[in-house]
């Protein structure tokens, strides 16, 4: 399984390149971006590497990981991505803070929701109970929240 781009009515996911990691840092150059995931803003070289390990995938025949960047006209603004273990796919999302608040994260994870859908896959996202806007997005991909809560998080089925 491998990500393929795929559009929504705003946005092209593309799939993670390295010749991202540029303009992405600057995208995720916000530390406030981190205040439900820890962490802190990568550097370019930095997230070039993450870049070739998700690339390069788990190693595992049985797990994929499957990494788009979210372009928003000639800009990218975010990531969505997927790891898929036993048909199903666990889903995360981030734009970043100066595109925040005009839709992109429910429109992206929509698009995502669906592609992974249609590759018969059941979805699931891990949540941090104060985190409302992912909440949000994860309502309306059509997840629930659970009372299972694992490193601080929900999750959502």
């Amino acid at each position: 399984m491998i990500a393929t781009a795929f559009s929504t009515a705003r946005l092209t996911l593309l799939p993670l390149a390295p010749q991202y990691a540029e303009e992405m840092a600057g995208v995720l150059s916000d530390p406030a971006l981190y205040a439900f995931t820890g962490g802190e803003p990568p550097t370019v070289d930095a997230l070039r590497a993450r870049y070739e390990r998700q690339i390069a995938g788990p190693g595992r025949p049985d797990e994929y990981w499957l990494n788009w960047v979210i372009q928003a006209g000639d800009e990218l603004i975010g990531f969505v991505q997927s790891t898929v273990t036993a048909g199903t796919a666990e889903i995360a999302w981030v734009v970043g803070t100066a595109w925040q608040g005009h839709g992109y994260a429910k429109e992206a994870s929509l698009g995502l929701a669906e592609w992974l859908r249609a590759q018969d896959l059941r979805l699931i996202a891990h949540i941090h109970p104060d985190h409302l806007a992912s909440a949000a997005v994860a309502t309306a991909v059509g997840l629930s929240r659970t009372d299972e809560l694992a490193d601080g998080e929900h999750l959502w089925r």
